[in-house]
């Protein structure tokens, strides 16, 4: 149904300079197909969908819906906003006009239907979404959440083939998600291809077929729910699923600030609400540092905590080592630490690597 090839867009600043949001990105989706767009802040998902939708147009590439590239010279913008819908995450509902003028206002003007079709249809729409005692009342009476599922009903008045919704639920508050996603999951249901770009991601996994995860202006990882979710190939899409924070230091000699690592680790451990395993944190880094590797110099160290997972590590990475350094006396010192904990040992690309799972 359609096709992305070598798509890029590029901005460029009021000083002259250029920032490339989208790098190559290149996919096939097809109908039905509901794909959640999931990846950091500033990764180019966003300005994806716009590309898509011709607001931005994209600096170079295809976009192939039914046989017609999009970006081709001549393409009748009204022809694609007819067959590709969008919700936004503000709305963009005509404050002037009630619920229902807002919904008939564009199937008058593009699809050539009478008021009285216009109307009956909107008002299915509405029932549809739950609003249907609302078509009189204007958009200042309704809440957020109300707001979107009007902004839904005003898409699917165009009878689009694909809909895109950008962070259909980031402006609305908590109370008001559920009912939102509710809409979105029937449309899941009912065959709807959809490409949704959102931070929701217990959400994308219930309802998504595919997950394109973004990093850096890439589609840096294609593939169903679980393997997203559960078996992610690239690091960087399996620290952003399971929400991996991290803290790094360098150890390059003997006279490194231990003390102000202690400190930076005792912070960190406050800020993602593991205060209570800062003291065995304290306790294994200056075992391993003092007793167990002091004459491994440099040594990475990486304190990592999984909010999904709700496991916390310690790294100690050692470069160009290819056998562990625990002799069997440290292994009994470390036998000897009141903190419950695991200990991984594996060689690595850079080295070899001690992990103390907590």
């Amino acid at each position: 149904m359609i096709t992305i090839n070598h798509l890029s867009k590029t901005f460029t600043n009021p000083d002259g300079t250029k920032l490339q949001v989208l790098k190559d990105i290149n996919c096939e989706i097809s109908k039905g197909e509901v794909i959640s767009i999931i990846g950091p802040s500033g990764t180019g998902k966003s300005t994806l969908l716009r590309a898509f939708n011709m607001l931005d147009a994209p600096t170079s590439g295809e976009i192939i819906i039914d046989g017609e590239n999009i970006l081709a010279k001549g393409y009748p913008l009204n022809k694609l906003r007819q067959k590709v819908g969008m919700v936004f995450q503000s709305f963009n509902l005509f404050e002037h006009l009630s619920i229902l003028d807002n919904i008939t206002m564009v199937p008058l003007l593009l699809r050539n239907i009478t008021k009285q079709e216009a109307e009956e249809e909107a008002m299915t729409l509405l029932r549809k979404v739950g609003l249907a005692e609302k078509a009189h009342a204007m958009p200042s009476d309704l809440s957020g959440g109300q707001k979107q599922r009007v902004a839904i009903a005003r898409c699917l008045a165009m009878h689009p083939e694909v809909i895109l919704f950008d962070e259909p639920t980031s402006a609305l508050d908590p109370t008001m998600v559920g009912e939102v996603l509710s809409v979105i999951r029937q449309l899941a249901k009912e065959g709807m291809t959809m490409l949704i770009v959102t931070h929701e991601m217990k959400f994308a996994r219930d309802v998504s077929t595919r997950i394109f995860f973004m990093y850096d202006g890439y589609i840096h990882e294609d593939g169903t729910p679980q393997q997203i979710f559960e078996n992610p190939v690239h690091s960087a899409t399996k620290a952003f699923v399971q929400r991996i924070h991290k803290l790094v230091y360098e150890v390059e000699n003997s006279d490194f600030d231990l003390l102000g690592m202690h400190t930076g680790m005792a912070q960190f451990c406050i800020k993602y609400n593991i205060a209570q395993k800062y003291e065995a944190v304290d306790v294994i880094v200056d075992q391993m540092l003092q007793q167990v590797l002091p004459g491994y110099r440099p040594i990475t160290v990486r304190l990592t905590h999984s909010e999904q997972l709700e496991v916390t590590a310690l790294d100690f990475m050692i470069r160009d080592l290819t056998e562990s350094p625990i002799a069997p006396a440290d292994r009994e010192k470390l036998s000897t630490i009141k903190y419950p904990f695991s200990l991984v040992e594996e060689p690595t690309k850079l080295g070899f690597r001690i992990k103390v799972v907590l």
